[in-house]
């Protein structure tokens, strides 16, 4: 009896209702914090770990001492206006602070430090050194040059991060009656950073496409804008502000998301096109170059067993291309998912490319589900734990409410 008339009334719920459920989705909180969080740990590592791979190497691949003169990378940017901070000037010193600050990024961005300012610097450290030599890469470099720029735009620190441990810190300092304490590093940052952009609006015209500068001021205002609405106006202003970067940051997980799912596709699909891919011998012609075997034992000995190369081959493409077609399906979508690290991991081992393999990983990752995440997160903070012996300070905080919890401020309710 309950059942038949409870389903009539949910039927007949208003459409206005309805819709305003929706917007208090997309508005009231920064969906998938957990899934944002291990995306800028694993860019942020992997950008790290190359750095600091082709450190020997930093004048070949990316300064002056390489392949792809100051003069060619001057006609390139004015042709195709990449943006990179490095034609600014052709000295080692220049290039020293650029590299350096990529790094030095990239570690901040990787522990969750000021997120909302280290990823600005992350991502210009990335588009410069990228667009500096376009030739350097293997294909991860493409998916870092993007995600950099999606990241800015996510609120990646709220879980996982020396960003969420500060403001648990205040919080608890806020609920014991403690005055809080005066930030410092912030505005200090804000204005370093707008040094900066100062420097970024004069080298203009050879620093790339328009948008990027105009980009850095909009964040740049935008973050000073939210520091002072904070201490000001803790209201209503404020309501606002944290509706507008939660429709950006649930906006920048959907780009990632299609992103990763045309990656896929696209991959797929011209694989299928390909005579090497319907005979499934594509695989048989890397595992026999020695560019692609830093283990070549292991690939011969895989490479010589034609069923094999014939399942991994017909394998590769049936799961690009059917995993954007699985999403609405969560078990089969785990399970393709899981194939997919593998094989990036496969990837990585058996030719030699990390860095394709660790991007593509990381991306994949936004993926995950969030219970699993949970539990890997309290795994490796439990491991922590014992191997500083020490006591938990606390748990790990919930991504979703109970039902005695109120509802998020939204403009809608």
């Amino acid at each position: 009896m309950s059942t038949s008339t409870a389903t009539p009334a949910r039927a007949r719920e208003p459409f206005d209702r309805r819709l305003a459920r929706g917007v208090q989705a997309v508005t009231g909180r920064p969906l998938a914090p957990y899934q944002s969080a291990i995306i800028r740990i694993g860019f942020s590592l992997t950008w790290l770990l190359f750095l600091l791979r082709e450190l020997p190497h930093r004048y070949q691949l990316y300064g002056p001492d390489g392949p792809w003169s100051w003069e060619m990378a001057q006609r390139l940017i004015a042709d195709n206006r990449a943006f990179t901070v490095l034609l600014w000037s052709d000295g080692r010193i220049w290039f020293e602070v650029v590299y350096g600050l990529a790094v030095l990024s990239a570690a901040l961005l990787l522990v969750g430090w000021r997120t909302r300012a280290v990823s600005v610097v992350f991502m210009v450290g990335v588009l410069s050194l990228l667009n500096r030599s376009v030739f350097v890469g293997d294909g991860g470099d493409n998916v870092l040059h993007i995600v950099s720029i999606y990241l800015v735009f996510t609120r990646c620190g709220r879980v996982w991060s020396l960003d969420a441990r500060r403001a648990a810190r205040e919080d608890r300092a806020a609920r014991a009656g403690e005055p809080a304490r005066r930030d410092v590093v912030g505005p200090l940052l804000w204005v370093v950073l707008g040094g900066f952009l100062l420097a970024v609006t004069w080298f203009s015209d050879v620093s790339g496409e328009w948008w990027v500068p105009v980009l850095l001021w909009v964040l740049w205002l935008g973050n000073g804008l939210w520091w002072l609405v904070c201490r000001i106006a803790p209201g209503e202003p404020r309501t606002l502000l944290d509706v507008l970067a939660n429709l950006a940051h649930n906006a920048a997980l959907v780009v990632i998301m299609a992103e990763v799912c045309l990656i896929y596709a696209t991959a797929g699909w011209y694989k299928i096109q390909g005579s090497r891919w319907q005979d499934g011998t594509a695989l048989f012609y890397p595992l026999h170059l020695d560019y692609f075997s830093p283990w070549p034992a292991l690939s011969e000995l895989l490479g010589a067993s034609g069923i094999m190369v014939m399942l991994l081959s017909y394998g590769t493409v049936i799961v690009q291309v059917a995993f954007p077609f699985t999403l609405f399906n969560r078990k089969v979508k785990n399970v393709l998912l899981v194939a997919m690290m593998m094989e990036h991991a496969g990837i990585a081992v058996l030719l030699g490319l990390p860095v394709f393999s660790l991007a593509m990983i990381s991306a994949d990752a936004v993926f995950l589900p969030t219970a699993f995440l949970v539990w890997l997160g309290a795994r490796v903070a439990g491991g922590r734990d014992r191997l500083l012996k020490r006591t938990p300070a606390g748990t790990l905080p919930e991504q979703r409410r109970t039902a005695e919890e109120h509802g998020p401020r939204t403009l809608v309710g």
